[in-house]
């Protein structure tokens, strides 16, 4: 049992008949009473009110009431109003107070979700009533809260291609409120791709990926700051593409830039969040330089397949919603990479089959010799590695 739920069973315990009845009273009188001086007592966890509480409340964890609540009220006669998100802990905080000796004590019914449909006024200390309200699921997880949202709000992720990978990646990492989002991508938008990227519209085919891909994303989220280049990643622009971005999303549908991307976040230490699909399969796995025993791409591939071996969807076909159930996967690394939650997928290889509805993990240890990260590798320059790929080998 956690802390939390031995001290709620303690509380629970209290007996009913050695404490009067508590008061309880609708959020507009408790807000006339507040007006007149009484004190309104949030007694929700830290992370709960981030997401926004009545103004003028003073938040004081229930777990803690006890111990704090005499700063706050030292006179026993004081009028103190307690309030949570539904009501019930608030009574059983009243209750508290109560056996403490405090005589004006009262709980606002049905909380601070009956307070916000009444419509009376709500403030948050963590962020503005846009950021509350737009992040507030994610306020309200501990593993998140105030300090997980903030590093979301500050980071940087590059997105390499906006096609059906990039398009659900994409999506998801605006909505989490992720600060600048950059988008990498030569192509435009044809009407063939809308059967899966999901960025684009009928309406914008001829439009250049990017330019798409940016108007769909200021729509969801106009918070976050969508840096776009149109231009294809060559070994010329690898390094200035993604350099001071926390993490790299590989999105791209060709192995030339996997291996591109693959050298360039070695270079620089960024964590590459790695995802493919071919027909009916996909895989998911993240390579991460910054750990000294983490495999790279090139210990998964350490030379290309011929194009006989994978072709591309052009050539394949793929199944429309793949690529949105790898790119959502993709960007769950993302989000929890920049986050420092969880479990990433390095030294994973997670893999997906649509048809049979099942994932399958497979161990993938850093390969001693790989040509990439290897005792003995050497980097020659990533032109280089474009006319590997050119070459099949």
């Amino acid at each position: 049992m956690t802390r939390q739920a031995a001290y709620n069973s303690r509380m629970a315990a209290v007996d009913a008949s050695s404490v009067p009845p508590i008061a309880e009273i609708d959020p507009a009188a408790a807000r006339t009473r507040q007006q007149g001086g009484a004190l309104l007592i949030d007694v929700r966890e830290d992370n709960e009110r981030a997401a926004g509480m009545a103004e003028g409340a003073i938040g004081i964890p229930r777990e803690a009431l006890e111990a704090r609540i005499g700063a706050v009220a030292p006179a026993l006669d004081t009028e103190i109003l307690t309030i949570c998100a539904s009501g019930k802990r608030s009574l059983l905080a009243a209750q508290t107070l109560r056996a403490r000796g405090y005589t004006r004590v009262a709980s606002v019914a049905g909380g601070t979700q009956r307070w916000q449909a009444l419509g009376l006024p709500t403030h948050s200390d963590a962020f503005d009533a846009d950021a509350a309200e737009r992040y507030s699921r994610h306020l309200l997880l501990p593993e998140v809260g105030v300090a997980g949202q903030r590093r979301l709000n500050a980071s940087r992720i590059a997105l390499i291609g906006a096609g059906g990978l990039g398009s659900p990646a994409a999506l998801y990492l605006a909505a989490a409120g992720v600060g600048t989002l950059t988008l990498v991508d030569d192509d435009t938008v044809e009407r063939s791709n809308l059967q899966r990227q999901v960025l684009h519209a009928d309406a914008r085919v001829g439009m250049a990926k990017t330019e798409s891909a940016r108007a769909t994303l200021n729509a969801l989220n106009p918070r976050v700051a969508i840096q776009t280049h149109r231009e294809r990643l060559r070994a010329a622009n690898v390094e200035s593409l993604i350099a001071g971005h926390d993490v790299v999303v590989d999105g791209a549908d060709n192995f030339p830039t996997r291996y591109l991307l693959d050298a360039a976040c070695r270079r620089l230490k960024i964590p590459l969040v790695y995802g493919a699909v071919h027909r009916f399969t996909g895989q998911v796995s993240v390579f991460d330089a910054r750990r000294a025993d983490a495999p790279c791409y090139r210990c998964l591939f350490p030379q290309p397949p011929s194009a006989e071996e994978a072709p591309n969807c052009a050539e394949a076909g793929v199944l429309g919603v793949l690529p949105g159930i790898v790119g959502l996967l993709q960007a769950n690394e993302a989000i929890k990479l920049v986050l420092g939650i969880g479990a990433p997928l390095v030294g994973r290889l997670l893999c997906f089959d649509a048809l049979a509805a099942t994932f399958r993990e497979l161990r993938l240890g850093r390969d001693p010799e790989c040509p990439g990260c290897g005792a003995d590798a050497v980097f020659s320059g990533y032109q280089d590695l474009v006319q590997l790929c050119s070459s099949g080998g």
